[in-house]
């Protein structure tokens, strides 16, 4: 039996990722304990939290380095973190971010880079962060060097490391899902376009989903589920009645949409791995993706891609699919085939990989 202790931020992807994961790693003989930060529990978290085989739940909700003005809550949050693992005593320490990896853990330590704020500064504005954000830089860079084992979604996020923070000898891990959320047989597609995901997060670019249906462009209901007011705060992002906005609901809904589109959206900018695809994939949805070096690494030639700034392209890729049934059918079994290959078994046999691997390099002192 080996003990990790996992941080997971309430946020965004990364609690369903951990949470799939901690429950795949079960089946190995890992026990889970699991940080939680970034704001307090919902309550539909809390739930299924209480469903996952984690050995202990640590709540806290310090900021996100991510997040504006956060260093006196990301220091505080190692404090923490440190006074976790004194308690619990891991044998590996796997973090879904960067900064902390540089503390005094004593134990093989691991860091899962999801996404990263310069990266996203470049695919979302087109240029460089600013310089507000080089205490930012100069963190996440400390703790790429400080971990034992780097652990990207995919070869893209991976580079995009090594472009921005310099040499890192990192390991691809691909998120999944269990294919259990959709297992009620082959259901009956609606006349739907579905997206998910934060409306207010430019990355995502769910906004260009909502110009082609207020334009008119295409004929079919389009549903859009996802958090509409940004964490820091924000009006709520606008939508028109073209455009139905169901916001943050649970999984289990958010699957009923998925098993009911006939066609998942998502023109990404910036989408390290896309678990929304991954999941609306596993649902049958013919798929319209942006088309960026990480969605395109993921799905290959079981989808459609659109350059994320060309509405035209976007409601000409759905309206296609729209208009040609058979089309559509071969689009969204292409996806399930693809999405099926995105197993927990493959997910974590990886990752039982990464931390041997994290272990050896710390007793032998750093040496990769």
């Amino acid at each position: 039996m080996t003990h990790v202790l996992m941080t997971t931020d309430t946020v965004g992807g990364v609690f369903t990722y951990t949470l799939e994961l901690v429950d795949a790693l079960a089946r190995h003989d890992i026990e889970v304990t699991i940080a939680t930060m970034g704001r307090p529990l919902r309550d539909g978290q809390r739930r299924e939290l209480e469903a996952c085989p984690a050995r202990d739940v640590y709540e806290s909700h310090f900021a996100l380095e991510w997040m504006d003005d956060a260093w006196h809550d990301v220091d505080e949050a190692g404090s923490w973190l440190l006074d976790v693992a004194s308690l619990v005593r891991p044998e590996v320490v796997h973090l879904n971010g960067y900064c902390h990896a540089a503390l005094p853990w004593g134990v093989p330590t691991v860091v899962v880079g999801h996404s990263c704020v310069l990266s996203w500064w470049s695919a979302v504005l087109g240029s460089e962060a600013p310089n507000c954000w080089a205490e930012y830089r100069h963190r996440v860079a400390a703790g790429l060097r400080a971990a034992d084992a780097v652990v990207t979604p995919s070869h893209a996020m991976l580079r995009e490391l090594q472009h921005w923070y310099g040499h890192v000898d990192g390991r691809v891990v691909p998120n999944c899902r269990d294919r259990r959320w959709f297992d009620g047989g082959r259901p009956v597609k609606h006349p739907v376009v579905l997206t998910v995901g934060r409306v207010w997060d430019e990355a995502k670019n769910v906004g260009a989903v909502a110009r082609v249906a207020e334009r008119g462009a295409i004929p079919w209901t389009v549903r859009v589920a996802g958090e509409t007011r940004h964490p820091g705060g924000g009006p709520q992002s606008p939508a028109g009645g073209a455009v139905t906005l169901l916001g943050e609901i649970p999984f289990d809904d958010v699957a009923r949409e998925m098993t009911r589109a006939a066609i998942f959206v998502l023109p990404a900018r910036y989408e390290p791995f896309g678990l929304a695809a991954l999941e609306a994939g596993l649902a049958g949805c013919a798929l319209v993706l942006g088309d960026i070096p990480s969605l395109r690494e993921m799905w290959q030639d079981a989808a459609l891609f659109v350059d994320p700034d060309d509405d035209a392209a976007l409601g000409e890729a759905l309206n296609r699919l729209i208009a040609d049934p058979m089309l559509r059918r071969r689009a969204g079994a292409a996806a399930e085939r693809r999405a099926l290959t995105f197993t927990p078994e493959r997910t974590a046999s990886g990752y039982v990989d990464v931390y041997r691997r994290a272990s050896r390099v710390h007793a032998s002192g750093g040496e990769r």
